[in-house]
């Protein structure tokens, strides 16, 4: 189990990213599991810091690599149908125990059924579409561990309480549940390293791309309409001048003096 955040790749060290490993920390899982559910953070940042115009064309995914999940998916398929059969055999009702724990048990083998006859074929088929992505193996991977953990209570029921024939079937049928779980948990790592890779290299092209010049901008336009009437113009009339001569003074009059 990853037991300190120092063992973690960079990228997984953000703050975002310690948050989900640290609730998965405490959990009885292996370092693969711990590590496999923190591997969907890392196509984050290519598609963050791509623009639009340099959207890089996805690899053709090799045959080998196709290869390789079309012998992993056959060897579940198989799988599910064995505990489709051993489950649809079990006689839970006949278990020497209390009625409490056998409705427990009806209820995580309906459970169990469920998810095989729908959410999981499904996944399979959306993985079969895109064999190489990461976030649809990472969806695989989970719905076979939460199916481990309930499909492992079963089995120690059953071993505790039921026939010695069902305990040893549904006991095949874990570990082989157990040996897909794990194969799925070595692509994703492979995956993730293939993903490493590929943010790499993009951020060196990134670093390295020419800067690109702002486009100029477009030249005003003027528009002439020839057919508009011109505009008549109207002349004002000129102010009457003032004169620069004052006007005379009005002298009292004088009467002459008697004599």
């Amino acid at each position: 189990m990853i037991r300190s955040m120092d063992r973690l790749p960079p990228t997984l060290r953000k703050p975002g990213n310690l948050v989900f490993c640290g609730a998965l920390a405490d959990m009885n899982r292996s370092p693969i599991h711990t590590a496999l559910c923190l591997l969907p953070f890392l196509a984050l940042p290519a598609t963050a810091q791509a623009p639009s115009s340099q959207v890089a064309t996805p690899p053709p995914v090799s045959y080998s690599s196709v290869s390789q999940l079309n012998l992993l998916l056959s060897q579940l398929e198989q799988t599910v149908q064995a505990i489709k059969g051993d489950l649809s055999n079990l006689r839970i009702e006949r278990w020497k125990t209390d009625s409490g724990t056998k409705r427990q048990a009806e209820a995580n083998v309906d459970s169990i059924q469920r998810n095989l006859q729908n959410a999981l074929p499904e996944i399979i088929a959306q993985l079969r579409n895109s064999p190489e992505d990461l976030n649809g193996t990472f969806k695989l991977y989970r719905n076979l561990d939460a199916l481990y953990d309930v499909f492992g209570s079963v089995v120690e029921s059953a071993g505790a309480f039921g026939s010695k024939d069902e305990f040893q079937s549904l006991g095949n049928d874990l570990n082989s549940l157990e040996r897909s779980r794990h194969a799925f948990a070595d692509r994703m790592e492979t995956l993730a390293g293939a993903k490493e890779v590929e943010l790499t290299r993009l951020r060196t092209q990134l670093r390295n791309a020419p800067t690109a010049a702002p486009a100029p901008s477009a030249p005003k336009k003027i528009i002439v309409d020839d057919n508009e009437p011109p505009q008549k113009t109207t002349k004002k009339k000129p102010a009457p001048k003032k004169s620069s001569t004052p006007p005379p003074s009005a002298t009292p009059a004088t009467t002459p003096p008697p004599h």
